[in-house]
């Protein structure tokens, strides 16, 4: 799928409905056991939630001003198109690699959030600007002498999750996890089915159904 309408409402459709276990649960199943970012990368608001297309960002550690300014960054936010999340890895995290005026950038090319295997700054504007942004927490460190985009729309690795342009990236409370593409139609469809499934098995168990009962008549806990 690409950047259309119709894939606008497939990703609505995914942060409306689904969550993160729920995505996970369906890809183990499908064969794909890592696929979620490690559990450091948390949402800098608890109730933040994104579903777009991965806009990966490769970056390196760097030792005094780069030509141009911090790398490829600013290109690589000036690429961004709507629904895509920039998702930032690479480096040794020495520095912040997020903070207010890329979360206004992004948040103003209509971009779905952003995922960061490093720290943020700048938490209070960040938050302010009420837009999803992802990281390991908050380090007042600059980027400018510390760190530079090297490459973007590139396949790169987080966690042992490889992750693809285009890949579908989902993140909640519970963390963020990466759909293929290759594999994202039967992982939607088959995790609203799940997710229906697991409301049922709810009701079941608060009106008084045995855990085990509900185990062998639904087929998930």
């Amino acid at each position: 799928m690409g950047s259309t309408a119709l894939d606008a409402d497939v990703l609505a459709l995914v942060r409306e409905r689904l969550n993160t276990s729920v995505v996970g649960d369906v890809l183990d199943a499908l064969g794909r056991v890592h696929q979620v970012l490690p559990p450091g990368i948390r949402p800098l608001e608890p109730g933040a939630k994104l579903a777009g297309r991965a806009m990966p960002v490769l970056n390196a550690d760097v030792h005094g001003p780069q030509r141009p300014p911090f790398g490829l960054l600013a290109e690589s936010l000036d690429q961004l198109e709507p629904d895509e999340v920039y998702l930032a890895c690479g480096g040794t995290m020495r520095c912040a690699y997020w903070g207010e005026l890329l979360t206004a950038a992004a948040r103003t090319r209509g971009a779905a959030g952003a995922v960061v295997d490093g720290y943020h700054r700048d938490t209070t504007k960040v938050l302010d600007q009420r837009w999803p942004v992802f990281s390991r927490g908050a380090f007042a460190q600059d980027s400018a002498v510390r760190l530079a985009a090297i490459d973007y729309r590139v396949p790169v690795e987080i966690g042992g999750v490889a992750i693809a342009p285009g890949d579908i990236v989902v993140g909640d409370i519970d963390g963020v996890v990466v759909v293929p593409a290759d594999v994202e139609a039967e992982v939607i469809e088959r995790a609203l089915e799940k997710a229906s499934t697991e409301n049922v098995v709810r009701k079941a168990i608060e009106n008084g159904m045995p855990v085990v009962e509900a185990l062998d008549t639904y087929g998930v806990l």
